[in-house]
């Protein structure tokens, strides 16, 4: 007899700008890597609650591809507290906002964190560039799923 028990993670975020009107002017969908230290994050979190749950979303302006072994983003430029977290079936949505005047630039890398500052990163990505100009605003909503 032979079983499958292969758990993959898997994750998709949606990028949208919105110019100083709040008008949407740009949206990027993308995968994303869940890195090594991301899935020994959750195994962790199955055995007790010692590892604090992902707490915060970072941008950047790095461009070397994910790879399993980062740590954190090549280039971070801002870093927000998620604005909602919640679990469905088996996905996990985090939802964050980038205020007018909070990462701005060419934006191309984003990251999921456990904390503010030396956190433990869940997920990273590199995508096309996103010109975030002073006034604009981001929001992006990373979904990560376990199948």
């Amino acid at each position: 007899m032979s079983f499958n028990n292969e758990v993959k993670l898997t994750g998709m975020l949606t990028i949208n700008r919105f110019d100083s009107t709040g008008a949407l002017v740009e949206t990027i969908e993308h995968e994303n890597l869940v890195v090594s230290n991301g899935k020994k994050f959750i195994a962790s979190r199955m055995k007790d609650t010692t590892s604090a749950v992902m707490s915060h979303m970072s941008v950047g302006t790095g461009t070397t591809a994910a790879n399993v072994a980062d740590l954190g983003l090549q280039t971070e430029i801002a870093i927000v507290a998620l604005s909602s977290t919640t679990a469905t079936d088996n996905t996990v949505t985090y939802t964050a906002t980038f205020p007018a005047g909070t990462g701005t630039g060419a934006l191309t890398e984003a990251g999921i964190f456990n904390a503010a500052s030396a956190g433990t990163i869940l997920c990273r990505t590199v995508f096309p560039a996103i010109n975030k100009q002073a006034a604009d605003s981001i929001s992006i909503t990373w979904v990560v799923t376990i199948s």
